[in-house]
């Protein structure tokens, strides 16, 4: 992944150059994000009818969120989760084969986001966020 974690500069612009809120903004960033992963990986453990609507949604926040604060890795990956989801939601419920063909894409981007928080983690580590 080639996008930056985050674009410091440009976060700092969005809060007025206060880098004590920047790094409040950010450590709260890490908690809902960590928050909806927990959502996502419950959706994903048993897929029914709601579980796509259900992981829609909750990458639909870390999107939000993270494109709010510069995070670029994770509103790309939060993205694309969100819009795999958005397909595998407009699967029929009968049609077995392409709802789990739905279900292991999602799945793979699922996996690219929880890299990008990985790596959200570790930069917030290596500022002593």
């Amino acid at each position: 992944m080639n996008e930056a974690v985050i674009d410091w500069q440009e976060a700092m612009d969005q809060c007025g150059d206060d880098e004590e809120f920047l790094r409040e903004l950010l450590s709260d960033l890490r908690g809902e994000i960590d928050a909806q992963l927990v959502k996502i990986d419950e959706a994903l453990k048993t897929v029914n009818d709601q579980s796509f609507l259900l992981i829609m949604r909750a990458s639909h926040v870390i999107k939000g969120a993270s494109s709010n604060l510069m995070c670029e890795q994770l509103r790309i990956t939060a993205t694309n989760l969100e819009r795999g989801a958005a397909a595998a939601n407009q699967t029929e419920p009968t049609n077995t084969t392409a709802l789990e063909s739905e279900s292991v894409k999602v799945k793979q981007m699922f996996e690219e986001l929880k890299t990008a928080v990985d790596n959200y983690h570790g930069f917030l580590e290596s500022k002593g966020i």
